[in-house]
């Protein structure tokens, strides 16, 4: 009985023995399955790269600006009045000097024909207060009040000639002259508005840079810009800035000068500037799909030895497609281009160059 059972002991252990050497086996067949792709490389990824050269690149900022006249004012007169005659055309141009607007001038011709005539009575008596005073006919203070009355009289006729003057309203510059706010025999003040007078040969292009950049500002500099509705690049050069950043906005106030001699640009109008900072002969630019933002910054896959490889880069400036790799990579790098964000550090990768 015992060696039966003994028997019956030795062939279960048998049994086992001989299923736990299967299972070893079929566990080391699964490992040597599961490392040999390992050993040899599993299966490469299949991606797009783009070997990077470097090329010149100019830096710059895109800003928003305003287009102002080189001269604009509105016309006023000096004294009141009633309109005379109105000599500009709404909308046309006028030169230097020309008479836009007469003021009936009546009442001061009159004031100055009485002030003639009080001139001249004046000299009479001061003629004849010198004669009486060379006879020792009167005092010297006689004279004097004669003298007097004499330059006073002449200062009234200057008085009423610079009034008169007055009544004659004349272009400060050449311009377009706008629409006008009055009418032949309207009665005018110093307030009324007559029309408004703007220089549009030229254009200042007015706009504000962050004063991280403020710096970057000489007078002479050329910026470029266009406008909506006029399918042309422009040019103006910074004559001026302010010498101050402006506190609330932290940014410096910037003038340029363009020409427009086609009369394309309209003062009012809004511009999209292109203002240049510097120009890298060498800079590293890279796709901008192929960066991957992370936590601390921004990463790329770089193939090396056939593997992906994780590199930190810091970015500059950017283009409509590519951006600016400050430090990470070198000249001769092959970047990963599509499919990064399913890549890990170290995935095999079958790279094709665009």
């Amino acid at each position: 009985m015992k060696k039966k059972t003994l028997i019956i002991v030795l062939l279960v252990l048998s049994v086992l023995a001989a299923m736990v050497i299967y299972r070893i086996n079929s566990n080391k067949e699964k490992d040597a399955k599961n490392s040999g792709p390992r050993a040899g490389g599993r299966a490469a990824a299949k991606v797009y790269g783009k070997v990077i050269q470097g090329q010149e690149f100019s830096d710059f900022l895109t800003l928003s600006g305003s287009i102002e006249a080189d001269e604009q004012i509105e016309l006023h007169t000096e004294i009141s009045g009633i309109v005379e005659s109105i000599n500009f055309s709404e909308g046309g141009r006028v030169g230097q000097g020309q008479v836009l607007i007469t003021l009936n001038d009546a009442e001061l011709q009159a004031q100055l024909a009485q002030a003639k005539t009080r001139n001249n009575l004046a000299a009479e008596n001061e003629r004849r207060a010198k004669l009486l005073l060379e006879k020792e006919a009167i005092s010297q203070e006689e004279y004097d009040i004669a003298s007097a009355d004499f330059r006073t009289a002449q200062s009234q006729i200057q008085l009423i000639q610079a009034q008169l003057s007055k009544t004659v309203i004349r272009a400060p510059f050449s311009g377009t002259i706008g629409l006008r706010n009055i009418s032949k025999g309207s009665y005018i003040t110093p307030a009324t508005s007559i029309a408004k007078l703007v220089n549009t040969s030229r254009l200042k292009v007015s706009f504000s840079i962050p004063e991280k950049y403020a710096n970057k500002v000489r007078v002479g500099n050329q910026i470029k810009f266009d406008v909506q509705g006029v399918d042309a690049d422009f040019s103006a050069k910074i004559y001026a800035t302010e010498p101050s950043v402006e506190a609330n906005t932290r940014t410096l106030l910037v003038k340029a000068i363009s020409a427009n001699s086609g009369n394309q640009l309209i003062p009012g109008t809004f511009a999209n500037i292109v203002f240049p900072l510097e120009t890298i002969d060498n800079g590293l630019l890279v796709p901008a799909e192929a960066l991957i933002p992370i936590q601390n910054g921004k990463k790329v896959f770089v193939m090396r030895k056939g593997l992906a490889t994780e590199v930190l880069v810091e970015t500059g400036a950017r283009t409509e497609e590519d951006i600016l790799i400050t430090s990470g990579i070198s000249a001769g790098d092959t970047v990963l281009t599509s499919g990064v964000m399913a890549l890990r550090n170290g995935t095999p990768v079958n790279v094709t160059l665009r």
